[in-house]
């Protein structure tokens, strides 16, 4: 490998790098993420969680200080605790896109996850809980962009129910999912892949020199928008048949162990160029 080449990693969390709702990185994988913000190649967290569901990972995002959530709709500066960018699904659009999910879905569940954390629908039912948060009709809850969605419905199989969404969907907004049985609906164009091309576009990065990890179908713009791409062992079939190589499981920090020979590959490219000499 180039010593010179300026490369960045980009990772999903959930799954990838860390167990499904873990608050924490563990320790070889942190050790790992150290070592190479120390030797220069910035990690960026690139995760449909909220912002609300980060603070755990805030001290791991190096020297950069910056991490993509909500699926690509916001992109966050840790170190300054600040918004970067936010682009989200207007109370007006967003309301329509619902109307038409109900007319062909009658039941269908709805939320909006905004900036500032989730909100329901009366009939949302939430799995985790999220005490203090708004619950009303959508004209009462929707009074700031939405950068996240979501549906659920309790009658329709979840195999079936992310095609029916984004088919009545179509391309009034971007549909895509990451747990089974909920529909993840984001702004027309916006992905994870549309929000790491802005960031790298600011760092100086090209698409070629990212190296992507994820494991869901959130992530398949992602690993096919980088120039490089893996999906852990226990990802989603869709997501082992796009990305270019597969890591170990998640469960045996896979993404740790293809960054550990990064950094030896790192290293000997640097020794390499040192004997060289100028």
């Amino acid at each position: 490998m180039d010593a010179r080449r300026r490369i960045l990693i980009a990772t999903d969390l959930d799954g990838t790098l860390v167990p499904d709702d873990t608050v924490a990185l563990p320790p070889h994988t942190a050790s790992v993420l150290r070592r190479l913000d120390d030797a220069g190649v910035p990690v960026v967290f690139v995760t449909g969680r909220p912002l609300r569901w980060m603070s755990g990972f805030w001290p791991h995002v190096g020297s950069h200080g910056l991490a993509v959530v909500s699926n690509g709709a916001l992109t966050f500066d840790a170190h300054a605790g600040t918004i970067i960018t936010l682009a989200g699904i207007e109370a007006e659009a967003g309301m329509a896109i619902c109307a038409a999910i109900e007319a062909e879905l009658p039941g269908a569940w709805f939320a909006i996850e905004c900036a500032d954390g989730i909100r329901f629908a009366p009939e949302y039912v939430e799995p985790y809980p999220s005490p203090g948060a708004p619950r009303g009709t959508l004209a009462e809850i929707w009074t700031d962009p939405a950068v996240k969605l979501l549906v659920r419905h309790p009658d329709v199989p979840a195999a079936v129910l992310h095609d029916r969404v984004e088919a009545i969907v179509g391309d009034r907004a971007t549909v895509t999912w990451s747990v089974s049985g909920l529909v993840e609906i984001s702004s027309a164009g916006i992905t994870k892949a549309s929000a790491l091309r802005h960031l790298c576009r600011r760092l100086g990065i090209d698409a070629a020199d990212v190296i992507a990890f994820g494991d869901m179908p959130n992530d398949i713009s992602l690993l096919t928008w980088a120039g490089t791409s893996y999906a852990v062992a226990n990802a989603h079939e869709s997501v082992i048949r796009a990305a270019d190589h597969i890591a170990p499981p998640c469960a045996e920090e896979g993404v740790a162990q293809v960054l550990d020979r990064l950094l030896d590959e790192l290293a000997a490219a640097a020794a390499d160029a040192g004997k060289a000499g100028p």
